[in-house]
């Protein structure tokens, strides 16, 4: 089922136009043991038996990361499928229509740059802008959060760098394991800083981040304290860095551990990147 937004002006009907949503994953089947963040990012599609794509194509379509995802989806109501492009069994017309018959599409992590350069060569990042287009809920981690955006910062070529490459579905940029790797925050905020970046968002790892027609519109975490960054230049050829609130899953509370050390949801620091030390 598809969502809308419904255009009303003076009392008539104007236009009803599909809802573009996607997600951004900090976490799921492939790195987390509890399921939370997937079971949250299925739970947006209003259908009992969601239509639930799998495209490893930045992992080279690894065996085992596809066998890992048919494993995940043994024990959720919905209908599991896989897209492989690098043994591609599907012609143009019929891998249009496939796509065009899911709920979700969930792109999973590996070489950012690379996944899109197949991507382009099979057609496929036209393809996954008219399912969007459509109202197809996108959601990936690591590579498969980083694709959405203009910008990205990887790994993809060796070193951390920034990849001014996307599809663009989202405005800005986006960086992956933002708390979890040496040297992510850092380089991030350099990227971002030196204009190399647009300003974008940061994901700690155990972050779920919903957006709505280019709005935030739902933050979530499996892990106390991982938090959600926006992050944008300043005037001082340095960064803000602001912290957003995510709900805790399982739970009713916010998370509100570090806002007594000033680094809370909500607080906006400004952080000239050249101080910055190693995450």
């Amino acid at each position: 089922m598809v969502r809308v937004c419904i255009v009303i002006q003076g009392g008539t009907l104007v236009t009803v136009v599909p809802e573009r949503r996607l997600a951004l994953l900090g976490g799921g089947f492939s790195t987390d043991d509890d399921g939370l963040l997937d079971d949250w990012v299925f739970g947006q599609v209003t259908v009992p038996r969601p239509k639930v794509c799998f495209i490893p194509t930045a992992s080279g379509d690894a065996p085992a990361y596809v066998e890992k995802f048919f494993e995940a989806c043994r024990s959720r109501s919905c209908e599991p499928s896989v897209l492989q492009l690098f043994r591609r069994e599907l012609d143009d017309d019929e891998l249009r229509t496939f796509l065009l018959s899911q709920d979700v599409v969930y792109v999973g992590g590996g070489n950012t740059a690379n996944m899109l350069a197949v991507w382009r060569a099979h057609g496929v990042d036209q393809l996954l802008r008219e399912v969007f287009d459509r109202g197809t809920l996108l959601c990936g981690i690591s590579a498969g959060a980083n694709c959405w955006a203009e910008g990205s910062h990887t790994d993809s070529f060796g070193p951390l760098t920034h990849l001014s490459d996307g599809l663009s579905l989202l405005s800005g940029s986006v960086c992956p394991h933002y708390d979890s790797e040496p040297g992510r925050r850092s380089s991030y905020q350099a990227a971002v800083a030196s204009r190399a970046l647009p300003a974008g968002w940061a994901v700690e790892d155990g972050v779920g981040a919903l957006f709505a027609n280019g709005r935030l519109t739902d933050c979530v975490t499996r892990t106390p304290g991982a938090l959600l960054y926006r992050v944008e230049p300043d005037t001082d050829s340095g960064v803000s860095e602001q912290a957003l609130p995510c709900r805790l899953l399982a739970r009713t509370h916010q998370i509100n551990e570090r806002a007594s050390t000033g680094e809370g949801p909500g607080d906006t620091r400004r952080v000239p990147f050249a101080s910055r030390t190693l995450a």
